[in-house]
């Protein structure tokens, strides 16, 4: 709900008209970041910096998230700098870049590994699943990805990285990525009739 509320006071100070207007959209952000603060726990002033205040219709941030498996099932994985916890390769989307091109990009930045897309798998509103608590709305695309060459490789906010069997993933950035959203794109890596997981 205080996503909902500062977007749509985002959206207002967009197309305010007068002084009373654009002192209730403040109004109505700083409301948000309060109750924000309140359900994660993060400090308001440290939300409210999280945001540019943008000056036209605001909108969902994409994650793209790279899904890779070995020729023994095992899945794909790095360790975030930020939090000291695993993911699968990916990130927010870039200006610029398809999602095809952004799941090739990160998972070459963050392993060293080169990958060819093959499909997507799902595509997920973050809010729909148990994500901790977190200050933007977020829509998640997972892509199944193949390796095609490279190897593994240092990088600056990756600690490491590597292949895990499913029944032994190691501690998981649950902002991230969730135990049962890696076993839900394994099942459907594995069956393309299921098609595209789409919230």
């Amino acid at each position: 709900m205080a996503q909902r509320i500062r977007a749509l006071s985002q959206t207002g100070l967009a197309y305010a008209q007068n002084g009373y207007e654009i002192d209730r959209c403040n109004e109505l952000i700083s409301i948000s970041d309060r109750i924000a603060s309140l359900v994660s726990g993060i400090d308001e002033d440290e939300i409210n910096a999280c945001y540019t205040l943008a000056k036209e219709y605001a909108t969902p941030k994409v994650d793209v998230r790279a899904v890779i498996f070995n020729e023994r099932d095992d899945v794909l994985l790095v360790r975030e700098k930020l939090d000291g916890r695993w993911s699968m390769p990916g990130g927010w989307s870039d200006v610029g870049f398809t999602p095809k091109e952004v799941a090739v990009k990160e998972t070459k930045e963050e392993t060293g590994l080169d990958v060819r897309v093959d499909r997507l798998l799902a595509v997920m509103d973050k809010r729909c699943h148990p994500h901790p608590a977190g200050p933007f709305y977020i829509y998640k695309m997972f892509i199944l990805c193949e390796v095609t060459g490279g190897e593994f490789n240092e990088t600056y906010d990756i600690l490491d990285k590597g292949f895990f069997p499913l029944d032994q993933l190691p501690p998981l950035s649950l902002d991230r990525i969730l135990p049962e959203q890696i076993a839900l794109m394994d099942r459907l890596r594995r069956d393309k009739g299921l098609g595209v997981y789409l919230d």
